[in-house]
């Protein structure tokens, strides 16, 4: 095929390629950069808003791409020209008010990609570290819901509830049975590791879905990609590439279903990249 490209590796940021101590190895980043010489486009899929990204230890990484926000947006790197975005319409955005906001749950609506850091807050609970911890890591962007007068809402790029550890069974059904129309995510916090963060987005965004936008505009042949994450937000994009690594550290019913490599503080990125040129 004409000026077609020779393959796609898209890696997962946080607890995949980023270790938990928030350094990224060495052998991981010679590894992408292997890539890079061999003419494989390569990519980080991050649930990160492009402002998280950008003040992450990944802001200067040597890759082609960052699809940001699980899928909503991606810009080119290191440039940062934006060449996709998708956000919910004012009328997704009031059908799932009306549900959040008469629910528990704490949450948050994110302004349209890519100002998808400034967000709206609703605090049902008292007893929630995990959203309290956001709400303060992002205090300068955040404002409360009295502060929209009326039904003054436009697009937005997602909602995003915390939902405490232990308290989560049955509470992604729900969402997803309640509005069956948006694309609803689940992910275990980055921040403590334990609690759930239950994203809503665009039907049409996914890191899958983004993904498979990108392996066409880079006219990838689909057999020519591979994947590597940690997380249920990583499942889709797992299941779309034809080549999945999970790391270590992913949950076992992941690592059962994946080829597991070593944990994001052993260079998993690197072991997975090996295995990939091998085969």
């Amino acid at each position: 095929m004409h000026n077609q490209n020779k393959g796609l590796f898209i890696t997962d940021f946080d607890r995949t390629l980023l270790r938990s101590d928030g350094t990224l190895a060495q052998r991981d980043l010679d590894a992408l950069a292997t890539l890079t010489l061999r003419g494989i486009k390569t990519a980080v899929a991050t649930g990160r808003s492009l402002y998280s990204f950008k003040t992450s230890p990944g802001v200067d990484l040597s890759v082609d791409y960052i699809i940001f926000t699980t899928g909503a947006g991606v810009v080119t790197q290191p440039e940062g020209k934006l060449v996709y975005r998708v956000n919910l319409s004012r009328d997704m955005v009031l059908q799932a008010l009306d549900f959040f906001k008469e629910s528990v749950f704490d949450f948050m609506l994110h302004d349209p990609v890519p100002d998808n850091h400034k967000f709206l807050y609703r605090r049902a609970t008292n007893s929630n570290t995990d959203f309290e911890t956001r709400l303060e890591r992002y205090q300068p962007f955040g404002r409360p819901f009295n502060a929209v007068p009326g039904n003054g809402f436009g697009e937005a790029s997602q909602f995003l509830a915390v939902i405490p550890e232990n308290s989560v069974d049955g509470v992604v059904a729900e969402v997803r049975e309640a509005l069956p129309g948006l694309s609803v995510i689940q992910t275990t916090s980055p921040m403590d590791h334990k609690s759930t963060w239950i994203e809503l987005f665009h039907p049409d965004v996914s890191k899958s879905s983004t993904a498979a936008w990108l392996a066409a505009k880079l006219n990838v042949d689909p057999i020519n990609t591979a994947a590597i994450g940690n997380d249920y937000n990583d499942q889709d994009l797992l299941e779309w590439a034809a080549d999945s690594f999970v790391v270590e550290n992913a949950p076992s019913d992941l690592r059962a279903s994946f080829q597991t490599v070593a944990s994001n503080n052993d260079c998993g990125v690197a072991e997975a990249v090996d295995r990939w040129i091998a085969k």
